[in-house]
């Protein structure tokens, strides 16, 4: 009798002794102490249910303490609970919210058994951390295990297809939503019109959009968003229309989307009334959105505001700061400022990424040497490795600058180049005068297997046309015709008339501004008209001139350089008559010159 009831008790505290393991946890938990319930945890022996352990892991995601997960799945592992479906498949989504796909993956591989949310939550942990290669490798091994797939799993492969723009890869996955009972799915749905929007195929992302039967904020983010991917700005900020029409009120999301497209439109006047939705709403403390208006403002040509808007902003960051500093660099104004705002940043320990460091080494290019090299000095500190682009940007900044030996210092210890790595040292190479080590380098991209585009012929020509190689010009522009079929724009006919005109052709300069595929406007007349009077070629000139008055009847120097031509050949009654022909009303006035110098007792230094 006393074996009976002594088993029987024992029989009972197995069975109580777990409640009381979750109540405590549970107890815990709900105080919000995560890390004494972890310690509970790990100082308990492992009880074979698995809820207590999911609904701790479950918090350790919500409150992101990947560190404490990893503890809670070593003791797990350490006492041999390692087969439990629940468990394993809330690892695989702690270990992909921490972003460590290798744990994941080795959790996934060692799991014996996986069900659709397993699979799901696989997929899009490599989807979520930008590895969409594989999310839809797993999607397809998913497929050949038999699981069916869910309308997450459908939305996450989909959305993977779309950031690849892989429109065949797409349309399979598209083809098995078909065939499933998915198809009317607005999470779906939303999915497919993402990927056929990203994917240049607007028709079918507006046919799926129109055929959903009930539209929520997340489908006209969709198709907004797709729109404004592919640069169809109006058309974006037309749907955003649509969208209040229907009685839809656009969030944060929405509103990023409007702003990209006004940004690519440079539409002023449509950022405004945007920026107006943005306080109306109560988004005006929302740091992406103003680094939204900061992009969109600057774009569109008002800087001012953009630099208002960062000033009111009561938690500053990176993206913010490094769109108002790219503003000022593509102006090419307030250099000052843009400095300024840098120092502000390093003051307050902000982190320096590459797109700020790029913009810095422009905005350098043009004002300050001095600071571009402590800018420099600070880029091998901060950052592990240079990327192509700042590297780009520092060949640009020393050729600039007068520097030619530290841009190509730059340029070979790059360990990989693109196109414009070697068109930049080309154009760096034409600005010093030095056209055969252009044509040299040119070359030898070539012989790497490299393409040239049409800047790296607009630099050649350039570096040929400063330095007296007509011949080599000429070549140049007939292989890029011919040979890479590359159409000349405004600028290769500006350089090539250039080039003829400087070399004493001023014959051959005319009969190929008479072929041009288009209207040749006045800096190329004006490149023959400067060659006419070097070379004292009244006939061409007078024709020139004509076209110079029509294109630009109050630019004074075309009416000068006319005159100097018919009196340096004698016919004065010619100059007289230029002369006269010039109304000083509309003439406009000569710009004063201006220089830029650095004071070398005022330097400005870096924190």
């Amino acid at each position: 009798m006393n074996k009976i009831c002594s088993k029987s008790a024992s029989r009972i505290n197995e069975i109580l002794r777990p409640a009381t393991f979750i109540s405590a946890i549970q107890s815990l938990l709900d105080f919000g102490n995560l890390n004494d319930a972890v310690n509970l945890a790990l100082s308990t022996p492992v009880h074979f249910h698995h809820h207590p352990y999911v609904k701790l892991l479950q918090l350790c995601i919500d409150k992101k303490a990947y560190s404490q997960a990893r503890m809670v799945h070593e003791h797990l592992y350490a006492n041999g609970f390692h087969s439990n479906l629940h468990i394993n498949t809330k690892l695989v989504i702690v270990y992909s919210k921490a972003g460590d796909m290798k744990s994941a993956r080795q959790v996934f591989d060692e799991m014996p058994e996986r069900s659709v949310v397993s699979w799901t939550a696989f997929l899009s942990g490599y989807a979520r951390n930008g590895y969409d290669e594989e999310a839809v490798g797993v999607f397809v091994g998913m497929r050949r295990a038999g699981v069916k797939a869910n309308q997450f799993t459908y939305a996450s492969a989909l959305s993977a297809c779309a950031r690849l723009v892989s429109l065949s890869c797409g349309l399979q996955i598209q083809g098995c939503v078909h065939k499933s009972r998915f198809v009317s799915n607005a999470f779906v749905q939303c999915a497919l019109i993402e990927l056929h929007s990203k994917c240049g195929k607007i028709e079918d992302a507006r046919y799926i959009f129109d055929m959903m039967s009930i539209k929520d904020v997340v489908s006209w983010n969709s198709m907004i968003g797709g729109l404004a991917v592919r640069r169809l700005s109006n058309d974006a900020i037309v749907m955003f229309r649509l969208m209040f029409r229907d009685g839809m009120t656009p969030d944060n999301f929405t509103l990023a989307s409007v702003l990209m497209a006004c940004a690519e439109s440079k539409n002023l006047a449509n950022v405004m009334q945007l920026h107006g939705f943005v306080l109306k709403l109560g988004f005006g403390s929302y740091n992406s959105l103003n680094g939204s208006l900061i992009n969109a403002y600057v774009k569109s040509g008002s800087v001012r505001s953009a630099n208002q808007i960062y000033k009111n902003m009561i938690n500053k960051d990176t993206v913010s700061c490094t769109a108002l500093i790219a503003g000022y660099a593509h102006e090419g104004s307030n250099t000052m400022d843009a400095m300024n705002l840098f120092i502000e940043l390093r003051q307050v320990l902000m982190n320096v990424d590459n797109v700020i460091l790029c913009s810095m080494f422009n905005i350098c290019a043009n004002t300050s040497l001095g600071l571009g090299k402590q800018i420099h000095a600070l880029s091998l500190k901060c950052l592990a490795c240079h990327d192509v682009p700042m590297n780009n940007a520092l060949i640009d900044m020393y050729s600039k600058c007068g520097e030619i030996i530290d841009a190509c210092r730059v340029f070979d210890e790059m360990k990989e180049k693109n196109i414009i790595s070697w068109t930049s040292l080309i154009a760096g190479y034409g600005k010093h005068g030095n056209g055969n080590k252009a044509i040299a380098l040119y070359e030898q991209m070539v012989d790497e297997g490299l393409e040239p585009n049409g800047i790296t012929f607009l630099s050649l020509l350039f570096s040929c046309s400063h330095c007296g190689l007509t011949e080599e010009g000429r070549e140049f522009f007939n292989s890029m015709v011919n040979k890479y079929n590359i159409l000349p724009q405004e600028k290769h006919y500006s350089c090539m008339v250039d080039l003829l005109a400087r070399g004493g052709e001023i014959e051959e300069a005319y009969d190929l501004v008479h072929n041009m595929h288009m209207k040749p406007n006045a800096s190329v007349w004006g490149a023959i008209l400067g060659a006419c009077s070097a070379h004292g070629n009244v006939a061409i000139g007078k024709v020139v001139a004509r076209h110079l008055f029509d294109l630009d009847p109050g630019k004074s120097v075309n009416y000068i350089v006319l005159s100097s031509i018919y009196a340096a050949a004698g016919l004065w009654d010619g100059a007289w008559d230029t002369r006269k022909m010039m109304n000083v009303e509309t003439l406009q006035k000569k710009q004063s010159g201006c220089s830029f110098f650095q004071s070398t007792s005022k330097r400005l230094l870096l924190p």
